[in-house]
């Protein structure tokens, strides 16, 4: 939790509840900055609105240009789905959207799973300009939201504010001198939690099949070679210098152990299995309740 003397800006944006802690309130111009950025964000990436920018490909194969920002997205989805064999893929939203996690959140399948395209038949991504040669659903929830927790950092940052707590419902950004203790949601009961963690200059990130799940054991992690939630963990923490990174590793930890992963990427984590086991980094400096 942030320092209880600290000033809040609370809003949501992109489908989920945000809230900025500082020791100072925050002028109305970096307010203003702050929702811009959530606002052009959405209006780029959201599959969720007819008026997006990747939601014309949807409609029909093309060729767009993304904001710069996309160059760190796209090396970060292209490791890890070429690390997952394709299992964690920018591709998986018509799986999504077929299993009823659509734009109008109808939560109710139209068929049965199916596997998404393959990322080398169907899509071409260079730094900032993404070509689709068929209509495909793009879905970069598995990263965008920390992605979009570091800019608003960056913003804080800009404007001359080095202490400051970034939380996107879960996915956290810290700068300052005075880490922060954050709690450990419960998978099974938001109300709880499983332990504690100290963040320091860094970034928390969680994925937990509970937070979007829905009638018979679907949930939005889904493994991108099948188009099928997977049920073998049901949650994941990362901690790592940026948030882009640590919310893609989070959601990659369902697919891939971690040792894998941090072949490339420097991070530490702690997961909690289906069966109820939970492991963890050793340098994952958190306790856990019993």
């Amino acid at each position: 939790m942030p320092h209880a003397d600290w000033s809040s800006f609370s809003f949501d944006g992109i489908g989920t509840r945000w809230e900025i802690s500082t020791p100072e309130a925050l002028a109305p111009a970096v307010r203003h900055q702050l929702l811009e950025t959530v606002g052009d964000y959405d209006a780029t990436y959201s599959r969720f609105r007819p008026d997006s920018l990747v939601s014309g490909l949807s409609r029909e194969p093309g060729r767009i240009t993304l904001p710069g920002h996309a160059v760190a997205l796209h090396e970060v989805y292209a490791a890890l789905y070429r690390l997952s064999g394709g299992a964690m893929t920018p591709l998986i939203g018509s799986s999504l959207e077929r299993l009823g996690y659509d734009p109008g959140y109808t939560l109710a399948p139209s068929g049965d799973p199916l596997a998404p395209p393959r990322w080398e038949d169907v899509l071409e991504w260079t730094d900032t300009a993404l070509t689709v040669t068929e209509a495909v659903v793009l879905d970069i929830g598995a990263a965008g939201k920390g992605q979009l927790v570091d800019l608003l950092g960056g913003i804080l940052q800009s404007t001359g504010h080095s202490e400051f707590l970034v939380d996107g419902s879960g996915d956290m950004l810290h700068a300052g001198t005075h880490p922060v203790m954050v709690a450990l949601e419960h998978p099974y009961n938001p109300g709880q939690a499983i332990g504690t963690v100290e963040l320091h200059n860094s970034a928390l990130c969680a994925s937990a099949s509970n937070r979007r799940a829905w009638g018979d054991g679907l949930h939005h992690v889904l493994d991108g070679t099948t188009g099928r939630p997977i049920h073998t963990m049901v949650a994941t923490w990362t901690i790592a210098a940026s948030a882009l990174v640590a919310d893609a590793l989070a959601t990659a930890l369902f697919m891939l152990e971690p040792a894998q992963l941090q072949e490339e990427f420097d991070f530490s984590w702690l997961r909690v299995s289906s069966s109820g086991a939970a492991t963890f980094s050793h340098r994952f400096e958190g306790r856990l309740f019993t």
